[in-house]
């Protein structure tokens, strides 16, 4: 019986899981361990802790899905941290937006991630590839939770600046940021650097959306760079979808996958299918790769 061993490495959780004879046995969870955002010491931890709980030892293949997984060198780097508790396991390694459109049945069209990060990327029916940001959130990940939060946070220090007190917006990202005065974002931003706290903040926007203009127009423009990754992708491809979107902050906002429709229906992109299960158990079709 075959075991297989997959993994969806996130911005704020790594989520594994062990299957055997193709069905899916256990589930493990950890913190993450992407060396985007943690130190490789820290990634190296966790990963050993997941592996270990879902007895990876036995595998007969491991697959890893990962952001910032761009080069041979970074896929050789996260199999490094990988290998050491995996036996004998072959261990493939990808880009996580390779999960999204797995995990969504589909053998072309263009996956979305809208996480702690964002990403798009695509296959089309002749195999070529192509894919759009996954930068990294010092250079972009415009529509990730990240992202929204950070806008929050720029939105309530530039009022301050302009010697507005702090409207009822702002006074929601003070709440959950344990401060008092906005002037004290600054230093709370730059000192506590846990991208999944910034990400959890985008929930102040959504909550608020309903009787907030500003945070309405967040929740827009992060339609819209979402929308807009895909877009690239299906100028490079000629291909319109479907577009298949996984990640926390498209999973777990309804307002946001409406808009997020929207928007991909001004760019005259295809039905939008936001995933009903997990991306790791995308690995499962992807175990055949070399």
């Amino acid at each position: 019986m075959s075991i297989l061993i997959g993994l969806d490495i996130g911005g704020t959780k790594t989520h594994g899981l062990r299957a055997e004879g193709g069905t899916v046995a256990q589930e493990a969870f950890g913190g993450s361990a992407n060396v985007q955002n943690v130190s490789r010491d820290a990634a190296a931890s966790v990963l050993a802790q997941v592996l270990a709980e879902l007895g990876a030892a036995d595998a007969d293949v491991v697959v890893a899905g990962a952001g910032g997984v761009d080069t041979a060198a970074d896929a050789e780097a996260l199999r490094g941290l990988i290998a050491p508790h995996a036996g004998r396991a072959r261990v493939v390694v990808v880009h996580d937006t390779r999960l999204v459109l797995a995990a969504g049945g589909c053998r072309t069209g263009i996956a979305v991630i809208a996480g702690t990060g964002s990403a798009a990327w695509g296959t089309a029916p002749g195999g070529r590839e192509a894919r759009a940001g996954g930068w990294g959130h010092l250079l972009g990940d415009e529509g990730s939770g990240y992202w929204m939060g950070r806008e929050l946070v720029r939105r309530a220090l530039a009022r301050h600046d302009d010697g507005q007190a702090p409207d009822a917006l702002d006074r929601a990202v003070l709440d959950r940021c344990g401060l008092a005065q906005p002037g004290g974002l600054i230093e709370r931003f730059h000192t506590l650097p846990e991208r999944g706290f910034w990400a959890g903040l985008s929930r102040v926007a959504f909550e608020a959306a309903a009787q907030d203009e500003d945070a309405m127009r967040l929740v827009d423009r992060t339609a819209d760079a979402l929308a807009e990754l895909a877009a690239t992708v299906s100028r490079r491809l000629a291909l319109s979808g479907p577009v298949v979107v996984g990640g926390g902050l498209a999973v777990h906002q309804p307002l946001l996958r409406e808009r997020l429709r929207e928007a991909a229906a001004r760019r005259g992109l295809g039905e939008v299918r936001v995933l009903d299960r997990a991306p790791v158990h995308g690995t499962l079709r992807l175990a055949d790769r070399p």
